[in-house]
């Protein structure tokens, strides 16, 4: 287990550099991971993005499918690759502080 650490948040991470412990997560934290992604600042868009990750998670225990999430928030796959350049599972996932999606490489 690995430890990432920027200014004041310290978090376990596994060797992708996802959150081991999701229940650690909070903005603080979600501002710090998104800076690992080639994202310096976070929107309103990508609050709506992340809070849509984690209470979807919340409710099912996996990240939704990259067609729901687009379905859902409104956000075609084009605006969410520019929001999240790293992309929905690896980007959006990550800085959302969940565990790192099946399938994603």
């Amino acid at each position: 287990m690995a430890i990432f650490e920027q200014g004041d948040v310290k978090i376990d991470v596994d060797e992708d550099g996802f959150m081991e412990e999701p229940d650690q997560w909070n903005e603080k934290v979600a501002l710090a991971l998104a800076s690992t992604e080639g994202v310096d600042e976070l929107s309103e868009d990508h609050w709506k993005l992340i809070h849509y990750l984690r209470d979807y998670y919340a409710k099912f225990g996996i990240a939704p499918m990259i067609r729901k999430l687009c379905k859902e928030t409104g956000f075609p796959l084009k605006k969410v690759y520019e929001m999240f350049p790293s992309g929905p599972a690896k980007g959006a996932c990550k800085v959302a502080g969940l565990a790192k999606p099946t399938g994603c490489v």
